[in-house]
């Protein structure tokens, strides 16, 4: 698996999500101090927001003219907007403007970077599930480093030097895919539209990627979007070690990822789901750290070992031609919840107290995964067999 293009491409993928990781603890602790919880929320919101609204366009984008090219085209852009914010922190607290700006222009560069992460695993690795199980511990380490160096940089050095390293890893994620050679797509002749067309035709066209997708936003609307803000404020400052702990628990869920190849990815991911509520219900409970810590590793494990299994499916399942836009489809989808989930967690903390709320998250996590094993689409999806070419709409041979 560690070909010259994997190791690069593994490179570019784990110090870009080293920058993803450090962000929202930037913000919780930096913005926090500045415009409280409801102003962490805004920002992102702003964020995911902008990420959503470019996403199908980064799908299309990225069938067009290679997933390499755009997501080099994404780092540029979140150099720029890690760099200003740096820049403007320097003058003490930066315009609330500055900053909703910013996080615009940061959402953009991820809306366009995410939708070729899916199309471009198949091209640099063979074994797709090892390379996103591989991928999931990168991400792992990340979640384990970035919040708790992101929280003591804070600290110790301020916000100017954290979103200078965010912009930082941007830049040698951009170098590092400069460097991988894959092929660039043929694309026949088409419009936008067409090509976006194109891409729900075959989105829709599989029942058990929109059917989880739907179940997916009421996961983001009380769940992942509230998470940062809401335990942040519940946890205070051991929050950068908590989200280490998430992390670590990742990085089992990717171990056993590697090995573990059930015949019914998605049902096996859904089951395994289930152990994410231990996050938002130690926090809700306020368990002291140790327990806080289990418990954000039991749920780093369910949600690690679920990703790789959708991820791998999603890799398998959809053909090549058209895998980025309908990728961009199913990660639009899956975050709009999040946009909304993050907008709206300042206004509910003042109507409900945040650990009630996170309680709540607790039980709609459970609910997820009991919806995803009642969706008969979802439970009986099978493995697709390594080195078979899936089909597309058009062939007819859809699950």
């Amino acid at each position: 698996m560690w070909t010259r293009n994997f190791t690069l491409y593994f490179g570019a993928r784990t110090v870009s999500l080293l920058g993803d990781a450090m962000m929202p603890v930037a913000a919780a602790l930096a913005i926090g101090q500045v415009y409280g919880i409801a102003g962490v929320g805004s920002v992102l919101a702003v964020w995911t927001a902008s990420a959503v609204l470019v996403m199908l366009f980064g799908g299309v984008f990225a069938d067009r003219f290679g997933a390499r090219t755009v997501m080099i085209t994404a780092d540029v852009l979140r150099i720029f907007s890690q760099g200003t914010v740096a820049i403007a922190f320097l003058d003490g607290a930066p315009p609330y403007a500055l900053l909703l700006a910013t996080a615009f222009l940061s959402g953009i560069g991820a809306g366009l970077f995410e939708p070729g992460v899916n199309g471009m695993v198949p091209l640099v690795a063979r074994d797709p599930q090892r390379a996103n199980a591989t991928l999931k511990i990168a991400e792992a380490i990340t979640q384990l480093a970035g919040p708790a160096l992101a929280g003591i940089l804070v600290l110790a050095a301020g916000p100017v030097f954290v979103y200078a390293l965010d912009a930082g890893t941007f830049l040698v994620s951009a170098v590092c895919l400069l460097l991988v050679r894959v092929a660039v797509p043929q694309a026949e002749p088409a419009d936008v539209l067409s090509d976006l067309r194109r891409g729900w035709r075959e989105f829709k066209a599989r029942s058990w990627m929109w059917s989880v997708i739907l179940v997916w936003v009421f996961w983001g609307v009380l769940v992942i979007g509230p998470s940062v803000p809401l335990s942040s404020q519940v946890i205070g400052a051991d929050y950068g070690w908590v989200m280490a702990a998430l992390g670590l628990g990742t990085v089992a869920g990717g171990l056993v990822a590697i090995r573990l190849r059930p015949r019914r990815p998605l049902a096996a991911g859904a089951v395994a789901l289930s152990g994410y509520a231990a996050v938002p219900l130690t926090v809700a409970l306020g368990s002291p750290l140790p327990v806080l810590a289990a418990g954000h590793v039991l749920g780093g494990i369910a949600l690690a070992f679920w990703s790789v299994m959708w991820s791998t499916s999603v890799q398998t399942q959809v053909a090549p031609d058209v895998l980025n836009r309908v990728s961009a489809y199913q990660i639009a989808g899956s975050v709009a919840g999040m946009a909304v989930g993050q907008a709206l967690a300042g206004p509910a903390a003042l109507l409900v107290e945040p650990r009630t709320f996170l309680m709540g998250s607790a039980l709609v996590t459970l609910g997820v995964a009991v919806a995803l094993l009642l969706i008969r689409p979802v439970r009986e999806l099978g493995r697709q067999p390594m080195g078979e070419q899936p089909a597309s709409a058009s062939a007819g041979a859809l699950t």
